[in-house]
Order: C-alpha cells, then sequence, then structure tokens
C-alpha cells in the first residue's frame, strides 16, 4: 500500500511525467524484492512517500526567464536513473560509514525529515482549505472550489479528512498500529459514504483528480472566450442597427 499510494502521488498529471505510470510493474519488483529480503533478513524495500516527492520536486525544470512578477512557467521532471542508482549506491555505502555517521546528532536528522514533509505539503489542496478555516473572506485566494462550493461544504469536506487523518495518526501511535493498512483500506469507505453527504458537483471540485490549477486555467480560457464571442456579437448587433 506504502508503493502504490506513493506512486499514485508521484504519477500525477501535474507532474507532466513522459514515460508511464508502470504501477502494476513496480509492483512486481517490490514483491520479487520483498521475497529476497526476507529470506537475506534485509529490510523490506518499498517507495517512501516524502522522500520520492522531494526527489520528484528536486528534477522539476522551469523557464529561465519570465516578466516580471511573472511566476516560471513549469516545463516537466528531467526524467533519468542517475539521481536513483547514485541515492542507492551511498545508501549502501553508508553501512561503511557506521563510525562516522554516529556522530551526527538525531535532532539534525529529524530536522531533515521535518523540513522535507513540510515543503512537500506545498500546493495540497487539504492544507490550503485548512487555512481558508481561519482565513476572511476578502483575504482568501482565487481557489477554483471557492468559485462553485459554498464554503460551509468546503468546511465540512476538511473537518472530514481532518478526523479521519487524527484517527489514523492515534491508531498509529499505540499497540493496535498493525491493524493500520487495514483502516487505510477502511477510508475507502468513508469516501465512498462521502456520495451521500455531499453532491458530485462539489466532490468534482473537493475531490478530482485533475489538479486545481489546470482546473482554474480552463474556465478562466473559457470565460475569455465567452467574453470575448459577447463582445463580437454586440459589435455585429450595433452594426446591423446602425
Amino acid at each position: 500500500m506504502d508503493q502504490q499510494i506513493t506512486a499514485v502521488i508521484v504519477n500525477r498529471k501535474e507532474h507532466k511525467l513522459k514515460k508511464g505510470a508502470g504501477y502494476h510493474l513496480d509492483l512486481f519488483w517490490v514483491a520479487i524484492l520483498m521475497i529476497l529480503c526476507s529470506f537475506m533478513g534485509l529490510p523490506w524495500y518499498v517507495a517512501a512517500t516524502v522522500i520520492s516527492i522531494a526527489h520528484i520536486d528536486s528534477l522539476k525544470m522551469e523557464t529561465q526567464t519570465s516578466a516580471p512578477g511573472e511566476q516560471p512557467k513549469f516545463l516537466g521532471v528531467r526524467e533519468q536513473r542517475v539521481t536513483g542508482i547514485f541515492v542507492f549506491l551511498l545508501t549502501g555505502l553508508s553501512v561503511f560509514m557506521a563510525p562516522i555517521l554516529k556522530f551526527i546528532p538525531m535532532p539534525v536528522l529529524y530536522g531533515v525529515f521535518l523540513y522535507m514533509g513540510v515543503a512537500s505539503l506545498n500546493g495540497v489542496q487539504f492544507m490550503d482549505r485548512l487555512q481558508l478555516l481561519l482565513m476572511p473572506a476578502k483575504h482568501q485566494p482565487d481557489l477554483i472550489y471557492l468559485r462553485h462550493v459554498p464554503q460551509r461544504r468546503i468546511h465540512l469536506f476538511t473537518f472530514i479528512q481532518a478526523l479521519c487523518l487524527a484517527l489514523l495518526w492515534v491508531l498509529k501511535s499505540t499497540v493496535a498500529a498493525i491493524i493500520f493498512p487495514v483502516m487505510i483500506l477502511a477510508l475507502v469507505a468513508v469516501r465512498k459514504a462521502m456520495d451521500y453527504v455531499f453532491s458530485q458537483h462539489d466532490l468534482s471540485y473537493l475531490d478530482d483528480v485533475i489538479p486545481e490549477k489546470d482546473k482554474k486555467k480552463k474556465e478562466d480560457e473559457k470565460k475569455k472566450k465567452n467574453k470575448k464571442k459577447g463582445s463580437i456579437d454586440s459589435e455585429i448587433d450595433f452594426v446591423s442597427n446602425s
């Protein structure tokens, strides 16, 4: 489940990956490696979510030049195997570097992982909606779901997500953590139950695979076309009446 969840996040459409997802192939080789690692007494091998997202972010390509005040345009990801090979080579060599690595304080390592986790939260819709809870309406950003979904419905959806996250966190911290994967699977039933609480219109904006910025861009382009078409029709009517 860790492998599949990480693969889904990494292969989101907004990352513009070109080499394909390969979910089944990845899971097949992970299963083979788990069998080998089990026989050899080695740790199991799966994709780590935070590290994988940080890896993708480090390989993103953006335009070098842009107008003042304009955000650089995202071009895609440098898809290669060099960084992955070097990461695992260094991981293997770290076994022989134990006498040196033991001098690194644990708070330093915790700080690195904390920074990576916080940095990966940027752009996550859940975090944006949490900020909306304490943000006055006049200061709220122009988000696509704020245009189409009432705020009380947005806050209700955020509350349900936060409640599920809190329950998983508590469960993970107790002796019942062994059933954590089963609880992750139970979230499928929670999501299905939301179909009876929210309309499909609301869920299409609050829980959609299409990135929020892409939907907003398409809607803005559609509005511009309709506005341009309306102005042309008005000019034609004016000429005709004249």
